[in-house]
């Protein structure tokens, strides 16, 4: 269903600048009542902005950034919202650090490190996984539960390196007189994916993954999440794909990877074949859009290179009508 997003309020509380982007699904209402509805919204927020509640479906954009380095974005990193639990797709680097400003600047409970209890990544590209260390690792020892990861083939061994690495403290924590909650905790439960479809279900949600097409990787994902209130596709890395396109058809929601055009113009002849190979040109993902038809384009992992970042939201929309957004880190679309 269409979504009539907007922007309810800004929030001025830090270098990355959180906006809640409202979704009601709701039918229209008149101007009048839009705006004094608005207006209450932006005191109600305004005033209690350590507690504010979710809807019951809502998606934070924990980390907006790419490889190349950005000292104002985190690596990949998205996290839904359902029913008080976070399922987080990708953990790049700062993405952690984002989940616990979540926590901390816009009052979600489930984006304290230690109640993250689901991770689905899309595949192993650095900028989708550095932080997986720091998941892992943070207060390990008040974890309840191992945290449930889904991923591609070489998850499990990506795993093995962490504990490795991670094997000194775990030992000592173990060994010493550090309470510890659930010894298990200090290891995930990986489940790689073997077919696409179903990846997870519960109440009110399920999860199912698809391939697409990123570079060589011969096992690359997008996602779908179907909740009671919600159907949101995050395309993952990739370049122009039938899939993204069929899975994205009349959703509510579409997080796409993208490329501007305009940067991509002045890469080498090398560079150019690569991203396109690799990735979304702007013109390519106006195209997908207008034929899925998603209620809400959602734009991240933004390459641009010399053109300003600006530059694939004009470009996106010279070619496409419907709703777009160009996220920043911590920014809420509920």
């Amino acid at each position: 269903m269409p979504i009539a997003t907007t922007i309810a309020t800004t929030i001025a509380t830090s270098i990355a600048q959180p906006r809640r982007l409202a979704s009601p699904r709701t039918p229209p209402r008149s101007v009048a009542t839009c705006l004094a509805l608005a207006l209450s919204i932006a005191v109600l927020f305004s005033a209690t902005l350590s507690t504010a509640a979710l809807a019951d479906t809502s998606i934070v954009m924990l980390g907006t950034g790419t490889p190349v380095p950005d000292g104002e974005r985190a690596g990949s990193g998205v996290a839904v919202i359902h029913d008080g639990e976070a399922y987080l797709f990708d953990v790049g680097p700062g993405v952690v650090e984002r989940a616990s400003q979540a926590q901390e600047r816009l009052g979600i409970e489930a984006l304290a490190p230690v109640n993250i209890e689901r991770l689905f990544l899309t595949h192993l590209h650095s900028d989708h996984v550095l932080d997986y260390p720091e998941l892992l690792g943070t207060y390990w020892w008040r974890r309840e539960q191992p945290i449930s990861v889904v991923g591609p083939v070489g998850t499990e061994t990506m795993s093995q390196g962490v504990y490795t690495m991670l094997s000194e403290d775990t030992n000592t924590r173990l060994a010493d007189k550090s309470p510890v909650t659930n010894p298990a905790a200090a290891r995930a439960l990986v489940t790689e994916i073997e077919q696409e479809g179903l990846v997870h279900e519960s109440p009110g949600i399920s999860i199912h993954a698809f391939g697409v097409t990123h570079g060589d990787w011969e096992q690359a994902y997008g996602y779908k999440v179907i909740t009671d209130d919600l159907t949101l596709v995050i395309s993952g890395d990739t370049s122009l794909s039938e899939e993204v396109r069929r899975q994205a058809s009349g959703a509510d929601v579409l997080i796409h990877e993208v490329i501007s055009r305009q940067g991509w113009e002045q890469l080498s002849p090398q560079w150019q074949a690569y991203h396109q190979y690799a990735h979304t040109l702007s013109d390519e993902l106006a195209e997908l859009a207008r034929e899925a038809r998603p209620g809400t384009l959602v734009l991240t992992h933004v390459l641009h290179y010399s053109a300003p970042r600006d530059s694939v939201l004009d470009e996106v929309r010279a070619d496409y009508d419907g709703r777009v957004l160009l996220p920043d880190d911590l920014d809420v679309i509920e």
